[in-house]
């Protein structure tokens, strides 16, 4: 047990001198957050777990193996969205822009005989297929949500989510979790159309740099056609930029708080709306659904505090939680919630959502056009 006492020592020395995780650049005393000193019975017994760990598991595991999993074990633990990336996790998803969204490399078809969700247009090379998938096997369940009564708009949305994230397949009741990365990008143009009742539907897919502007650029093309009112569809907006909420929550406030976040280390932060006439006149809406989240959520609770805009729906995912890259020497990194963000009314997002003025939610085997025409009207009639 020589070298367990060994590793106990170094560690006790480490967690004397403090360490920290810097953002970019190198170390300056300035950067050096304050650690409280790790206490030396948590640190015995954590040498004491590894060595019997590392001397009786069934499987051989090297030191580094042992120390990864202890790291994913501590960030996993924190809540939902913390995550340690290895160094070529890290490198992937830094290759991304920020705000993109993306599925995973095959589809879900339903199987009328069989009645299930089986994979399809999956290819023999790709990442999904190396981890054991085949095309014709059925999925059970998406993240702990049953697909059985789902319709396809809803499956894809549970495929659907930022770049780089991931999600985990159960291919039945109680068998073992798969983790699938989505890294297939979706195309998050913003599609728009004016509606019979001269409603005019904008389905924003993402909040991105550039969304407030073609949002603006959209609606002064149709200004000739007087549109009666804009809906805002932020159905499956899994978020994105929170600058990008809260610039386009700007085009329609002519003031007032948009968002609150708040941090143990930064404290508190407001978003405020700059004094604006240009949209005043314009009736407007927001339609969402479970799978709303993040900054979707954010831009939502700011028109209907501010009374807005008509809220539609269903009740929102209730992701208020905001991450940060730490990037680490040996090119890993951990991703971890470092703020909440609040509604303009001090209420917290996470795991409560936003409630709609008036709940409507899409039923199974509703066409997509009728109720995008009966949102529409229960916009106007308000």
């Amino acid at each position: 047990m020589t070298q367990w006492k060994s590793l106990a020592l170094a560690l006790a020395m480490c967690s004397s001198l403090g360490h920290g995780a810097v953002d970019s650049g190198s170390y300056t005393p300035e950067s050096e957050p304050a650690y409280r000193e790790i206490p030396v019975e948590s640190i015995q017994e954590f040498v004491q777990i590894y060595g019997i760990v590392k001397e009786n598991y069934v499987e051989e595991k090297n030191d580094q193996a042992l120390f990864e999993l202890a790291i994913q074990g501590m960030v996993a633990g924190l809540d939902p969205y913390s995550r340690y990336l290895s160094a070529n996790d890290y490198s992937e998803l830094v290759q991304y822009t920020e705000g993109e969204i993306a599925t995973v490399d095959f589809e879900l078809e339903y199987d009328q005989q069989q009645q299930k969700w089986l994979i399809a247009g999956l290819e023999s090379q790709a990442d999904s297929a190396k981890q054991g998938l085949r095309n014709g096997v059925s999925v059970f369940k998406i993240d702990d949500q049953e697909l059985k009564n789902l319709n396809q708009d809803q499956v894809n949305a549970l495929l659907t989510g930022p770049i780089a994230s991931s999600l985990n397949l159960q291919l039945a009741d109680k068998s073992q979790k798969i983790r699938i990365v989505r890294s297939k990008k979706i195309d998050t143009e913003i599609q728009s159309q004016l509606l019979s009742n001269q409603v005019l539907v904008l389905k924003v897919k993402v909040f991105q740099q550039d969304t407030a502007n073609e949002i603006k650029n959209i609606i002064e093309q149709y200004a000739n056609d007087s549109p009666k009112a804009v809906l805002i569809d932020l159905r499956n907006n899994p978020g994105g930029l929170l600058s990008a909420a809260v610039e386009t929550a700007d085009l329609f406030l002519e003031r007032g708080l948009i968002v609150v976040t708040k941090s143990r280390v930064e404290g508190e932060q407001q978003f405020q709306a700059l004094p604006s006439n240009e949209f005043k006149n314009l009736k407007l809406g927001v339609l969402i659904n479970q799978r709303s989240a993040s900054a979707a959520e954010v831009f939502t609770a700011a028109m209907k505090a501010h009374k807005r805009a008509w809220v539609i729906g269903e009740k929102s995912y209730g992701k208020g939680m905001v991450q940060k890259l730490f990037p680490l020497s040996n090119g890993s990194a951990l991703q971890m919630t470092v703020a909440h963000y609040y509604t303009p009314n001090q209420q917290m997002i996470e795991g409560l959502g936003i409630q709609p003025n008036q709940s409507y939610a899409m039923q199974l085997g509703m066409n997509e056009q009728h109720y995008l025409e009966r949102v529409a009207e229960l916009l106007l009639a308000h």
